[in-house]
């Protein structure tokens, strides 16, 4: 599938390592996103203990001007200050990372919920597709899926 690149597990700080580096490298983003000035977006996953992550975790984008000045791995607590909370179960953040679920639709099913600006993130949904399509270029190994 991927011609035998390193698959970073997801949630991992390597998998997020990797993330950064595909939204820098993604002209895409960097062309819809020239005016995001609104703040940092956490995208928030719940503890799934059966997939060995005991505790809620947080991806924190600092997102400015079309560029990711860091990306981290961090508590959920850690990213409650973020203009912008995504939350969503481990399994939905799997089908969007597939492209089997768009971040919109996603939170108008109310499968991700939303802390922010709805009329801002809709205003910028070509940002959110291009942060979708970066991800999907990051080596991906699913925690339920094994190695």
């Amino acid at each position: 599938m991927n011609g035998g690149a390193v698959l970073h597990p997801f949630p991992s700080p390597e998998w997020v390592s990797a993330y950064e580096t595909a939204i820098n490298g993604s002209d895409e983003y960097r062309s819809a996103s020239t005016e995001w000035t609104h703040g940092s977006v956490a995208l928030v996953m719940p503890a799934a203990p059966a997939l060995g992550m005991p505790d809620d975790l947080a991806i924190l984008l600092d997102l400015d001007r079309g560029v990711c000045r860091t990306a981290k791995l961090v508590k959920r607590s850690d990213a409650q200050q973020a203009p912008f909370i995504l939350t969503a179960e481990y399994r939905y953040w799997k089908q969007i990372l597939k492209k089997e679920l768009g971040p919109i639709a996603g939170i108008m099913q109310r499968k991700v919920a939303l802390q922010g600006s709805l009329p801002i993130v809709v205003r910028f949904i070509k940002s959110a597709e291009a942060l979708v399509d970066a991800a999907t270029r990051v080596p991906t190994r699913f925690l339920d899926e094994g190695a």
